[in-house]
């Protein structure tokens, strides 16, 4: 296990908690980017993936965590943008 991409892994990773809460009291998508957040997924498949084939440790549940979060705001994404469409109709 590293040490530092644990660190790394838990830091990137407080981030989301806070953007999972503004994605949903909001209801907008102001400041999001859903390229940003496929390309930060894919990044953590990948690294789950490395994981499970390569150096199973520990880690590998931050990455699931972490992979969680960003999918649930993505989830977020695509709910606030129907709710903008239905506003404009």
């Amino acid at each position: 296990m590293s040490v530092f991409e644990a660190v790394m892994l838990v830091c990137f990773g407080a981030a989301w908690p806070f953007s999972i809460y503004k994605s949903y009291k909001s209801r907008t998508n102001k400041g999001k980017s859903l390229l940003f957040m496929a390309v930060v997924l894919v990044g953590y498949v990948s690294g789950i993936m490395h994981k499970m084939f390569y150096n199973m440790d520990i880690v590998l549940w931050l990455y699931v965590l972490n992979a969680a979060l960003v999918a649930a705001d993505l989830g977020l994404y695509f709910r606030n943008r129907n709710i903008l469409e239905g506003e404009r109709t």
